[in-house]
């Protein structure tokens, strides 16, 4: 079970959860900025509606990309990754041209980050993001029958708590509000991370590791659609929680060939490419 990795050695579990091993310092950084500029790009594009607030109270805000008025359109919201205490909605909207050629809508969010928040107002954030879209998807051009939650990384252990069970009804959500969900070198249980590097700006109590470990709290049904990707060189700490998850749910294994933990997800912006073609598939009723 991956929540045995807890009694590993701390070197061990450094080395298999330091995502930036996977690719060189310039790999990294060069990715990271194409992130920004595709973004960029895509927030001048007709139909985006930047900033729209989603929580007054904290000034938390998403990007909306790929609306059309008097439509009704699936949509695609994607949960940036950085482990939880890294980058925004400014480096997360590069797929929505992509997906806007389809017919198809993209929300990109922001959430607080550590370690300035804990992973429980990280996690109510995102849960509050989707509760927001699926209850304005009337006034934002959103098909609620038909939004995908997909992200990479920490992204991918946060689409993973929306599937979690039991907090829909709070929020006034349907017991299942996703179609479809589409983690992508994701993290679903804590208990090693708790035990690493990622502890020190995390400071993950027991409660939140037993609370927000996707692994330990599956629905009884997954939604209609689920596919869990991982990408090829990652570190196999991301390979072994991305095949427990798959296992777990009965979901397939996307392994995306030539890809490393960050510009795996740069293969959304292009419809021919597996994972992009598998995203916009989920889309579909």
């Amino acid at each position: 079970m991956i929540a045995d990795e807890a009694s590993w050695p701390r070197a061990r579990l450094d080395a298999d959860y330091t995502a930036r091993a996977c690719c060189s310092v310039e790999d990294f950084e060069r990715t990271i900025g194409a992130y920004h500029h595709y973004t960029e790009a895509a927030l001048a594009a007709p139909g985006t509606r930047p900033g729209v607030v989603y929580d007054p109270q904290r000034g938390l805000a998403l990007d909306l990309y790929g609306t059309v008025p008097g439509e009704s359109r699936p949509l695609v919201m994607f949960i940036h990754g950085g482990y939880w205490r890294a980058l925004s909605r400014g480096h997360s909207g590069f797929m929505a041209p992509m997906l806007a050629a389809r017919g198809i809508a993209t929300a990109a969010i922001d959430y607080r980050l550590a370690p300035g928040a804990s992973m429980t107002e990280i996690v109510e954030d995102v849960r509050r993001a989707l509760a927001f879209l699926w209850h304005g998807a009337g006034d934002l051009g959103i098909d609620r029958s038909r939004i995908i939650a997909t992200g990479s990384s920490a992204g991918g252990h946060l689409v993973g708590t929306l599937m979690q069970p039991g907090w829909q009804q709070g929020l006034g959500l349907p017991d299942q509000p996703l179609h479809a969900a589409l983690p992508v070198s994701g993290l679903f249980e804590l208990a090693p991370i708790a035990k690493s590097h990622v502890q020190e700006w995390m400071a993950l109590s027991p409660a939140e590791v037993a609370t927000f470990s996707p692994l330990r709290h599956l629905q009884a049904r997954k939604p209609p659609k689920m596919l869990v990707a991982v990408a090829e060189t990652e570190t196999s700490g991301f390979h072994r929680q991305s095949e427990a998850y798959a296992k777990a749910l009965d979901a397939p294994v996307l392994r995306v060939a030539g890809r490393h933990h960050f510009d795996v997800i740069l293969d959304m912006m292009d419809a021919t490419t597996r994972l992009g073609s598998a995203l916009v598939s989920l889309t579909r009723p």
